[in-house]
Parts: structure tokens; sequence; C-alpha cells
């Protein structure tokens, strides 16, 4: 069953931010995943929740995920993500 990683982001270094997001795609798809959602218009239907950037990642399993999440490759983009934005991160079972 396919497990999702939601990450909520509100960036607040946009040019660490950019650097990140040149090294993760690799480590992402070294272990199965992919994006379903990275970036674009969030559009709140209902409720309070406004996130500013919002992303999708689709593994194949939850222990693919978290080696994903887990590893040397991610580590240091990881901290350059802690650098330059405030994160909110799940992972979900898909149906």
């Amino acid at each position: 069953m396919s497990v999702y990683v939601v990450v909520d982001l509100e960036i607040t270094d946009h040019e660490k931010f950019e650097a990140y997001k040149q090294l993760v795609p690799a480590t992402i798809e070294r272990y199965g995943g992919r994006y379903i959602v990275r970036g674009g218009k969030v559009e709140t239907l209902e409720g309070t929740w406004r996130p500013s950037r919002f992303v999708v990642l689709e593994f194949p399993s939850a222990e693919k995920a978290k080696a994903w999440y887990d590893c040397t490759e991610y580590a240091r983009p990881k901290a350059m993500r802690h650098a330059s934005a405030r994160s909110n991160i799940i992972l979900v079972d898909g149906v």
C-alpha cells in the first residue's frame, strides 16, 4: 500500500530554500518516492488552515518513506530545510 509524506512549509529564507529544492528530488527517487504535489496554489475550502507551500510525496511503503527521511543522503538537505523554513510533516497511509 502506498503511503504519503505530507509537508506544510513556511519558507523563511527563499535563497537557501531554492538550494534545498535542487538537492531533494534525487534522494526521494532513490527510495522509490515521487512528488504528487510540489508547491502550487493552495485554496482553503474550510477551516483556518492556510499553508503557504504544500508538498505531497508518495512512497511504496512506510518503511521506504522513513528510510528516505532518515537516510544520510537527505541529512544535508534536511538541515538546509530546517535553516530556511518552518515545516510540519506527517506520514499517512493510502487506501
